[in-house]
């Protein structure tokens, strides 16, 4: 096994225009392959590319510390930096990186190993953060959050404690885009804080995939009071939230574009109730018109569903015109609305 980095100007995420990028790739060579992949020496290249905006080293085991100090040091106008699964970077370099690129928007963190780190750094970070696992907690609550600009959020499957999520969740009065999927320490009181502290008021998307410990009650609050306001909402994995609660709360979702409810098949087991997916699909045609994807994860022996479901199907095709992605547990009630909206020409919308 061997590795390299590569250049190339793919898109960054979703809110990023395209620039020239370092990107860190796994690249499998077996023994009888004859190419030769060389290693880019990052502390030559930083002097050639003074303008870049987007490093992205994701992967990338040999990266540590020294690679991104070496390359914060010459790239004044370092937009987006992404270290993820980088795990020799421990955030040593995090203070000089923030101090010399003060246009940093997009810090991605993931899967690395900071540790003991101390910033006070009060540098504005106009977009996101995304940090992923092996963080502590004493280092998050030490930044001064409330002094940045974050918008976007990611700390997706994290051992960060409810305390931490308290103090940084309240202290990011621009956050716009929030996945907090797979935390354990996600809990009512945190949500409750959070609501508290009116730090949602710019929230569009917020992903709570499989956070166990949040109750329905909690999540009835939030959207009650801020559902208007969501594009995105995801609340897979969450095997308490089943018809009732969804009913009640899809009114309450006039501008969505992206849903997710429900649970994987091999977790269906939980789910005592059967759900009615027709009146699922009616209430969302009739309140969800900006629809760009749904998703719904429970499978067939759960779902409870009929020959006369197509008409719901057709209500949610000719009143959903934006909808381009529908991801459906395979199985009986995927062939019907695949063969619904196949009918209508609209081939790539069901998977």
């Amino acid at each position: 096994m061997r590795y390299s980095i590569k250049l190339g100007s793919p898109w960054i995420a979703c809110h990023f225009e395209p620039y020239d990028l370092v990107s860190g790739t796994y690249e499998k060579v077996e023994d009888e392959e004859e190419e030769v992949y060389e290693t880019v020496n990052v502390f030559k290249l930083k002097q050639f590319l003074p303008n870049l905006r987007v490093v992205n080293l994701w992967g990338v085991p040999f990266i540590n510390d020294d690679h991104v100090d070496a390359i914060s040091s010459n790239c004044a106008h370092l937009e987006c930096l992404c270290v993820n699964y980088c795990t020799k970077v421990t955030g040593s370099c995090l203070r000089l990186v923030l101090q010399r690129c003060r246009k940093l928007k997009s810090l991605f963190l993931a899967h690395t190993s900071i540790v003991h780190l101390s910033l006070s750094t009060s540098q504005a970070i106009s977009a996101h953060l995304l940090i992923d696992s092996g963080l502590d907690n004493a280092t998050i609550k030490a930044i001064e959050w409330e002094k940045t600009r974050i918008e976007e959020l990611d700390v997706k499957g994290t051992e960060l404690s409810s305390d931490t999520l308290i103090s940084l969740l309240t202290r990011l009065p621009h956050l716009r885009w929030l996945d907090a999927s797979w935390l354990e320490n996600m809990t009512d009181q945190v949500l409750e804080a959070w609501l508290q502290s009116g730090a949602l008021a710019n929230l569009q998307f917020i992903n709570l995939d499989t956070c166990d410990s949040l109750n329905e009650q909690a999540l009835t609050d939030m959207i009650v009071r801020h559902g208007p306001q969501l594009h995105g909402l995801c609340l897979g994995g969450q095997h308490k939230l089943l018809e009732y609660f969804w009913m009640n709360m899809i009114p309450q979702l006039k501008n969505i574009r992206v849903i997710v409810m429900g649970i994987a098949e091999d977790c269906c087991p939980k789910v005592a109730a059967k759900i009615h997916v027709d009146q699922f699909i009616d209430c969302i045609a009739q309140n969800c018109p900006r629809l760009t994807r749904l998703e719904i994860r429970w499978d067939d022996d759960t779902l409870r569903f009929s020959d006369k479901s197509s008409k719901f199907i057709d209500v949610l095709r000719m009143k959903c015109l934006k909808l381009h992605s529908i991801v459906l547990s395979d199985g009986q009630y995927y062939e019907l609305v695949r063969s619904n909206f196949e009918r209508a020409d609209r081939m790539s919308v069901v998977r």
